[in-house]
């Protein structure tokens, strides 16, 4: 602190006019030619001391105010803060004793005229230097402390009807065709998790998917539309994907073997997966010069695999034609109209090749990026031939952003994918189709995301928004890009443990039942909030997600429609059920009996690192055993009455059984 007076002294010396400081000697008593000099060092040394005690002053006061105003995980002082400023202060010293001539705490009258240019060097430093000290302590105080607020907010949830109904297996997950050599930005992140690779032995991978109990699975992806399959009539070698920078996507063609087929139906039985598998949309056109695919497609091998499919009894929930064609597709593009028409070929070899089959497959197209105009034409023409309108979502731009955080924990950035859904949810309804509305493929971030963001903590709050996003928009499932592989699987890459975003998933497909309750918040704009009628259970599941990293809130319920509240609650002369039948927003009674009670789900992230591949449920690191068993999800029990709440950077599940609400009475 003495050092740092004697440098604000310096400073004010090295800038000060002579006849300002012949003033203040006079004011100490001391005036004269030799005696201004001959006191100066006496006087240097007791002013530097004066500026030193209060320099520790205010740095003991800042502390304090540290102390006593920020949270005690954002910190480490003694380890982060005073390393920082011994390292400028020692940036200083050097600068200065390199400096020519650069000797504070003599008047330079007394200097040659080298000696003073060097000394003004040296004082130059000393402002910008003893600047820098200042605006670290302040920026270190500022980036590094967070003074945590509470604010109270209002959740309201219209219960009068649903705004929307998913899938009851709305959960789904893709298999990718990349082989290991698929790198993106130097990384190589797919290893041996690709369809033709994936080691399907694994007893982790086992668990892990049949948690689901059932859970859909599609596959398909880049590499979709270069597949052939390896039946009899293929004539030629049936080989995996060669790296060819010459070809479209930088791979020749790949085949998949029908051994491999049987391995992977014989694990999907096992596991209970529903079958989603993307076809190749490509065989039999050329690209002409604008890019466009052209000419008819051959589907003569695609039905010698359904056909195989069929005779070998393996369920299929649904063929899906072409990955990303559509619009102005991803390497190349179909027209809607031919799109149309190859839809309906689609439809025609599957009705003939399950002929004696009782349940036939969903058929799904176009699986690709939205396009108001291309999909309002293709939809409008495949009216009698579809059932599934799929699209994709990458709305986080490439993995290799620097700033995919902030644009995860930023709701305008979020709110911007809504426009996609309703976009093709109006489509849907102005139209006579019959078809519904998937998310097919969604990874956030393209080209393989990126790695401890997208399989980190912090992607569960974009991805539990999107498929809460999704689900008001009337979307019927959610194909998270991907099981595994990449730098966004739900599980990792080479062990296959759960990542953040499997719990979250898990959670979701046990929580969330069918029918989509119009939901909002007041309070902080930093909150998501969705309600769904509770899953395979009585009452709702409320799922908040904050997105503020020094905000806690006390979210409070009120309730517009007619709801009831299943157990007695406690009154001066009786117990009853409590029935209100108000439309006007209402609050759960005071009186609430306090054995009516919520089980609330508190997902953080371990040590409060966002970028943390693990989750804490409720305080508990969820991890499997030795066994790979995935871990049980274990509520808390909250008394109804309080309000839910929220941390910072958190995410809770709150499931109501005892609030019964019209619109939850007839789920489909």
């Amino acid at each position: 602190m003495f050092y740092m007076g004697g440098l604000l002294l310096d400073e004010v010396y090295l800038q000060a006019p002579r006849p300002v400081l012949r003033a203040l000697l006079g004011v100490l008593g001391v005036d004269g030619g030799s005696y201004y000099y001959r006191y100066y060092r006496l006087i240097c040394f007791v002013l530097r001391a004066l500026l030193g005690v209060l320099v520790g002053v205010w740095f003991w006061g800042t502390y304090t105010f540290w102390l006593k105003n920020c949270t005690s995980a954002a910190i480490d002082f003694s380890k982060e803060v005073f390393p920082a400023l011994l390292s400028e202060l020692k940036s200083l010293v050097v600068f200065l004793r390199e400096s020519k001539g650069g000797r504070l705490g003599f008047p330079t009258s007394l200097l040659s005229d080298r000696e003073q240019g060097g000394l003004s060097r040296a004082a130059a430093a000393v402002r910008l230097v003893s600047g820098r000290v200042v605006v670290v302590v302040v920026l270190e105080f500022c980036s590094f402390t967070t003074v945590n607020k509470t604010v109270e907010g209002t959740v309201f949830i219209d219960v009068k009807a649903p705004i929307g109904t998913t899938d009851d297996d709305f959960i789904c997950a893709t298999l990718d065709w990349w082989p290991p050599e698929k790198c993106d930005y130097g990384s190589c992140s797919w290893g041996l998790a690709g369809i033709l690779n994936l080691d399907l032995s694994r007893n982790i991978l086992l668990n892990a998917v049949k948690a689901f109990s059932p859970l859909k699975i599609r596959m398909g992806g880049t590499l979709q539309d270069k597949v052939v399959y390896g039946i009899d009539d293929n004539q030629q070698p049936c080989t995996s994907f060669v790296k060819n920078t010459s070809e479209m996507f930088g791979f020749a063609r790949g085949c998949l073997p029908m051994n491999r087929w049987d391995e992977l139906n014989s694990f999907f039985q096992i596991a209970g997966v529903k079958v989603i598998f993307g076809l190749n949309a490509l065989t039999g056109r050329t690209i002409d010069s604008n890019g466009e695919a052209v000419g008819a497609w051959n589907y003569t091998n695609v039905e010698s695999f359904i056909r195989y499919t069929v005779r070998k009894n393996y369920t299929i929930h649904g063929w899906e034609l072409g990955n990303e064609l559509c619009g102005s597709g991803v390497g190349t593009r179909v027209s809607a109209n031919q799109y149309a028409v190859d839809t309906a070929a689609l439809r025609s070899v599957v009705q003939n090749a399950y002929e004696n089959v009782d349940s036939k497959p969903l058929i799904i197209a176009p699986g690709g990026f939205y396009d108001s105009d291309w999909f309002k034409e293709y939809i409008n023409k495949t009216t009698k031939s579809l059932d599934v309108v799929t699209h994709h979502i990458y709305n986080l731009g490439p993995g290799v952003d620097d700033h995919l955080v902030e644009k995860i924990l930023n709701p305008s950035v979020l709110d911007g994918e809504s426009g996609t859904l309703s976009g093709l949810h109006n489509i849907i309804k102005s139209s006579s189709t019959s078809a519904v509305a998937w998310v097919g493929e969604a990874g956030g971030a393209y080209n393989s995301g990126h790695n401890l963001v997208t399989n980190a903590f912090v992607f569960s709050f974009w991805y539990l928004d999107q498929l809460g996003m999704a689900s008001k928009y009337d979307t019927k499932t959610y194909c998270r890009q991907s099981l595994v592989g990449g730098n966004y699987g739900l599980l990792n890459t080479t062990n296959f443990e759960p990542n953040p975003d499997y719990y979250s998933a898990l959670l979701w497909h046990r929580l969330m039942g069918r029918n989509v309750l119009s939901t909002s918040f007041t309070g902080t704009q930093k909150i998501r909030s969705y309600t769904h009628c509770a899953k395979q259970s009585k009452g709702i599941t409320l799922l908040l997600i904050n997105l503020d990293k020094n905000t806690t809130v006390q979210a409070k319920l009120a309730f517009n429609g007619t709801m009831t509240l299943r157990r007695k609650i406690r009154s001066r002369t009786s117990h009853h059920k409590h029935k209100i039948r108000k439309t006007t927003v209402i609050k759960l009674p005071k009186g609430t009996d306090a054995k009516i009670r919520r089980e609330e789900y508190h997902l953080t992230a371990k040590d409060r690192n966002l970028q943390s591949q693990t989750m804490l449920l409720n305080g508990n690191i969820l991890s499997v055993n030795s066994s790979g068993t995935i871990p049980p999800l274990e509520p808390v029990h909250v008394n109804s009455a309080k309000p839910i709440t929220v941390a910072p950077l958190s995410i809770v599940f709150a499931h109501m059984p005892d609030v019964a609400v019209a619109a939850c009475k007839a789920q489909p």
